[in-house]
């Protein structure tokens, strides 16, 4: 029979010598026997594993040599662990691999211990279902839009309330849902899928039995959320923006444009001038017409260089807000002086509504960094290009009644040195949620850290070169997820 909890040494120290605080294993005893379950767990707390001898809520990865999936995941229900949808359940391979690495080595599908399903049992599918938006594919099918739409706006409720977890809690369920192949009928559907809270599961029988969220249909209605998702659409106007005009009594777009007492700064003045073109999606015939004017305005100022269209549009969709581009060129340190030349070439063609270009701060000998930065350091500049119909094929995403013939889009481009172009390349590419998970997984499973200019190990202390995103996802020890699958 199976068992909880067995002591494997009795009054043995546990945390002596203890390498991975992040990593606690359980292993199985059932097919593993009480002798070589005493062995292994010797082998791998001389390795610096924490090895649990009772499972509970804090074990991150259970191990089994027991290769009857279903038997194994019914036990393990049965425990009634709060936190099962997020453990890992592998085979003896991984624990292997680990031993011979000395770490904890990147749990891969190979590794897992999955119950073998039928394509109509939704149920137990679910089970498969990583915890980490880099072990998931998805693309931009979307089964279960009406429930991640309803998380989206929590999300941004939360976000303009300025509460981070709950927030991220709301984001991360609705990337789960986004990558699964069947839409979810019952609630049953969503047994044991990671990430999927209290709060998101009532919401999830609230839509399955009434069609629509009261909570979220109360956050539409609100003034103040209206009124803050009316400003921050504004090209330049964040949530702190947004809410410091909220409270001094601003309502609409007029009532801002005619007070007096505020001073818009330059990209909110040319968001306001622009918005009804830049808050218009573009589309993907857009973005390559965009990508061969960049291509022109780069390749005439050095032959060398190297372009790529980085966001939404690599990642496979058909309209996004902006478009974003990585240039750089093989001479190093040509870089940074790179994008001025460009915005001045545009300039001259008289395409340039908007640039705000900021320097690079980036500096090798101040990484790697413990901290999360939302922006990187390499030189970047934010533009507003006109694009004109006849450079579009098929003509501009507009209005039947705008007979301009042209239209302002958002542009970003971004230039690291060419050692880094990978690392930006990945992190530029997205989707947000899909990057957050990518550096959490390196942090917590892999002890590196990861974002867009290196990828550090701090076990090995030394930084990891690579050339391509393969590689990243190489020394990671990830399966390669193509962009048009990073869509999370």
């Amino acid at each position: 029979l199976l068992k909880r909890s067995r002591p494997v040494e009795a009054g043995a120290p546990r945390r002596e010598g203890v390498k991975f605080e992040d990593v606690r294993l359980y292993l199985v005893e059932r097919k593993m026997g009480c002798s070589r379950r005493s062995f292994l767990t010797q082998l791998a707390r001389s390795k610096g594993f924490i090895v649990e001898d009772i499972l509970s809520d804090v074990v991150t990865h259970i191990v089994s040599e027991d290769t009857e999936a279903s038997s194994l995941w019914t036990w393990l229900k049965g425990c009634e662990l709060k936190n099962l949808p997020s453990v890992h359940v592998l085979d003896i391979s991984w624990f292997t691999d680990s031993m011979r690495e000395g770490r904890p080595v990147a749990v891969e599908t190979r590794h897992l211990i999955q119950v073998c399903v039928c394509v109509t049992s939704q149920t137990e599918i679910s089970t498969t279902v990583s915890q980490y938006a880099c072990q998931r594919r998805t693309t931009t099918e979307n089964n279960n839009k009406i429930f991640t739409e309803a998380f989206e706006v929590l999300a941004e409720s939360y976000e303009f309330n300025e509460i981070e977890g709950p927030c991220l809690a709301f984001r991360r369920a609705g990337s789960v849902l986004k990558s699964l192949t069947f839409e979810v009928r019952s609630l049953g559907d969503t047994q044991d899928l990671p990430c999927l809270g209290e709060h998101t599961k009532e919401l999830i029988e609230e839509i399955l039995r009434y069609g629509r969220s009261f909570e979220v249909e109360k956050i539409l209605s609100d003034e103040r959320y209206q009124t803050l998702k009316l400003f921050t659409s504004v090209f330049g106007v964040g949530p702190k923006t947004a809410e410091k005009w909220y409270r001094r009594g601003l309502r609409s777009f007029s009532d801002v444009l005619t007070e007096p007492s505020i001073q818009l700064n330059r990209m909110q003045q040319t968001g306001f001038l622009h918005y009804e073109d830049i808050s218009r999606a573009v589309s993907k015939a857009e973005a390559r017409a965009l990508g061969n004017i960049i291509d022109e305005a780069v390749h005439a100022i050095t032959l060398d260089a190297v372009i790529s269209l980085t966001g939404g549009f690599r990642r496979g969709k058909e309209f996004g807000h902006d478009v974003d581009f990585i240039v750089t060129t093989p001479e190093l340190g040509r870089e940074r002086s790179l994008l001025p030349d460009v915005t001045d070439r545009l300039e001259q063609q008289g395409i340039l509504l908007y640039c705000d270009y900021q320097a690079s701060t980036f500096d090798m000998s101040k990484l790697p960094c413990h901290r999360f930065e939302a922006m990187d350091h390499f030189a970047k500049c934010f533009l507003i290009l006109r694009l004109e119909a006849s450079k579009v094929e098929g003509g501009l995403n507009s209005t039947e009644e705008d007979s301009r013939g042209w239209r302002a889009v958002r542009v970003d481009l971004v230039s690291p040195p060419m050692d880094r172009y990978a690392f930006a390349l990945l992190g530029w590419t997205g989707s947000r949620q899909f990057e957050r998970d990518l550096r959490r997984f390196a942090r917590l499973e892999r002890r590196m850290l990861l974002d867009n200019h290196i990828l550090y190990d701090k076990t090995k202390k030394e930084f990891l070169a690579a050339t391509t995103e393969k590689d990243i996802f190489a020394h990671l020890g990830l399966e390669y997820i193509e962009p048009w699958q990073r869509n999370a």
